[in-house]
């Protein structure tokens, strides 16, 4: 195929991703403005459910899937990249050795705990992944970088998603009226809202009970476990390498056989996240571009939330919604709990 061919064809496949791409645009600026006049759901939640409703409605058309289908990943993982921007290392290691290490522990303690209860109740390795994911780091942002390594289906997104949404909620309530009973003061009601809560809006608004001081630990706290989204899919991408080794090696095949899809060792997009967080890092970046690259966060994952959206299946997703229930509440609770005796025993 000559050069002007190529050209041409790579031209034709732009103009059939356009009406998608427009209706997911509409999509994402509907859900900013829900966001922007109420404090519970975030934009990538309605997002999600504004892609839910279209994918369910008869005008989801051949036309429009294509451009929907099509740009969904990129975009997810075009706003895990960027999202290394709201990252600044020196920041969370300000909060001292002991609740750095405090971070680490919740997160990869949780993170297995609700993997390993995940597939004790049924959900498949890739659904128990996402629930792992989202419940110990930071909500629908870390399902959807997980969804690129594991697979995942769209259904298996939307209740993991739609679980963090709804325990996270519910922590708004719950936290401050569990803090009455256990008389923490700001700053350590502050780490243990940053440990124990799944979304930073979420964080915000437990903290916020509590006055500035634990507004300003509780975020640093909670950007400390967006930081480990590298590692832990790192970890995740190496599982699903050796697992594939693994059947390979039982049926006799060619794990190198060309055409094979293989699992990179190290996502690109995580690669870029790390970047970014360096970049963040260095303090060069002026507060108004750093504003700007928060809001362009927000409107990629936005945009790939609506995509994921679209392709779920409302009937099968309400069908093994109790699962995926079952799965949340523990992995909140375990959370709770562990954070709390963190807390208790170390800040």
């Amino acid at each position: 195929m000559n050069t002007s061919t190529t050209r041409e064809a790579r031209y034709r496949l732009l103009l059939a991703w356009v009406p998608g791409l427009l209706v997911m645009a509409a999509g994402v600026g509907l859900s900013m403005a829900l966001a922007g006049v109420q404090t519970v759901l975030g934009a990538l939640v309605i997002a999600l459910v504004l892609g839910v409703l279209l994918g369910n409605s008869g005008v989801y058309s051949a036309m429009l899937r294509t451009g929907i289908s099509g740009g969904t990943m990129r975009l997810l993982r075009a706003g895990v990249v960027l999202l290394g921007l709201q990252l600044a290392v020196p920041d969370i290691l300000a909060l001292g050795p002991q609740v750095v290490l405090l971070i680490v522990t919740c997160v990869f303690m949780s993170y297995y705990a609700t993997l390993w209860l995940g597939r004790r109740l049924g959900l498949t390795r890739s659904g128990a992944a996402l629930m792992a994911a989202g419940f110990s780091i930071c909500g629908a942002s870390a399902v959807a970088g997980m969804q690129g390594i594991v697979d995942a289906d769209d259904d298996e997104v939307a209740s993991a998603v739609a679980m963090v949404t709804l325990y996270g909620s519910l922590m708004i309530v719950v936290l401050p009226l569990l803090n009455a009973v256990v008389g923490l003061d700001a700053a350590r009601f502050g780490v243990w809202s940053g440990l124990a809560v799944h979304e930073v809006a979420q964080v915000v608004a437990v903290a916020s009970t509590a006055g500035t001081t634990a507004l300003a630990v509780a975020t640093v706290v909670k950007l400390g476990r967006v930081v480990l989204l590298a590692p832990v899919t790192a970890l995740a991408s190496v599982g699903v390498r050796r697992r594939a080794a693994a059947m390979d090696r039982g049926s006799g095949e060619d794990a190198g056989r060309p055409g094979r899809r293989k699992t990179p060792l190290v996502p690109l997009f995580v690669l870029g996240f790390l970047a970014m967080v360096v970049l963040r890092s260095l303090d060069i970046l002026p507060p108004s571009l750093l504003d700007a690259g928060r809001t362009l966060t927000t409107v990629l994952l936005a945009a790939g939330m609506f995509g994921l959206g679209a392709g779920i299946d409302l009937r099968r997703l309400l069908r093994t919604g109790g699962r995926f229930a079952i799965v949340g509440a523990g992995s909140t609770l375990f959370l709770v709990g562990l954070s709390l005796l963190g807390v208790l025993v170390v800040a």
